[in-house]
């Protein structure tokens, strides 16, 4: 059994003493010169009051990127020493400059490559389409899905640069500008990805090349923080009780083709209004329409 998920075992008591430990450090390692990054969803929720309960001046930072749901935005509203961030884009600006997030952030951006050939990308688009060359061997590392090859030829843009320039690039500016380092509330159960980057990294990530955070939630478990926020009493956004697990950017499709129930058609149920902009004005009803055209994947919407 990995060192993860020895920790991911360890009762929920066990694990407040590690992640406060994680949370002194940083703090202390940073000369108090740090924020807590704030979504208003509940890991960030659950985050915020355990770094406050050892350092309560820590302030949060929200970006408001104008994808989040109403209920997390009035949320956010309700806590105190929240610094707001806006992107200097706003999400239709995004899609059409770069392209719609579709299937994966992945596949999006191998689709991205594909779709946009240039002399300098050439040996990129070879291994979109075949795989790289490892030790004179063709193997799937890099290669673009067999099954969203048909997306090559899609009448609209694909990419995964939304989340760089609603999230990351305000992110980056507020970093130069005030020299605060964050604590982010991720947990290496979300996806491969994460779980790997423990591995390489752990919690506090000192020597992370290009981002320097703390994740001090790493080894917690989607039940730890419900039982945190339920033995502690926590306040926390509404669209939980509206049937949401997830609480991400609204119009994303990120995901979609590997969701068993749609988060699109719990939108048109919850947020008429807001699925109605998405699928008209943004104009992804064309762009799931066109995705629904392979035989492989049913998107309902």
């Amino acid at each position: 059994m990995s060192n993860l998920q020895l920790k991911q075992n360890l009762p929920l008591e066990d694990k407040i003493l590690l992640t406060n430990s994680r949370i002194f450090e940083w703090y202390h390692r940073n000369h108090s010169q740090v924020y807590v990054s704030f979504s208003g969803g509940k890991d960030s929720t659950v985050l915020l009051n355990l770094v406050r309960e050892q350092f309560p001046q820590v302030p949060a930072v929200f970006i408001d990127t104008g994808l989040e749901f109403p209920e997390i935005r009035d949320f956010v509203k309700t806590v105190e020493n929240v610094i707001w961030l806006k992107p200097k884009k706003n999400f239709k600006q995004v899609i059409e400059q770069f392209g719609y997030p579709v299937i994966s952030k992945e596949q999006a951006r191998f689709l991205s490559d594909l779709k946009n050939p240039t002399e300098k990308n050439k040996r990129t688009r070879d291994t979109r389409l075949f795989g790289s060359i490892q030790n004179g061997k063709r193997t799937s590392t890099g290669k673009l899905s067999q099954k969203y090859h048909y997306l090559i030829d899609a009448p609209f843009k694909i990419s995964d640069n939304c989340c760089n320039s609603l999230k990351k690039a305000p992110t980056k500016d507020f970093h130069k500008k005030s020299g605060l380092k964050p604590f982010i509330g991720t947990m290496a159960e979300d996806s491969r990805l994460r779980s790997q980057s423990y591995s390489k990294f752990g919690c506090n990530g000192f020597n992370m090349k290009g981002s320097i955070q703390s994740r001090p939630l790493m080894f917690w478990k989607e039940s730890d923080v419900w039982d945190y926020i339920k033995t502690n009493q926590l306040s926390y956004s509404k669209i939980y009780d509206m049937g949401y697990k997830r609480t991400g950017c609204v119009f994303c499709g990120f995901g979609i083709t590997q969701e068993k129930e749609s988060r699109f058609l719990r939108l048109k149920q919850t947020h008429p209004s807001l699925y109605k902009y998405c699928m008209e004005n943004l104009g992804m009803k064309r762009v799931f329409d066109f995705i629904n055209t392979s035989p492989k994947i049913n998107i309902e919407f």
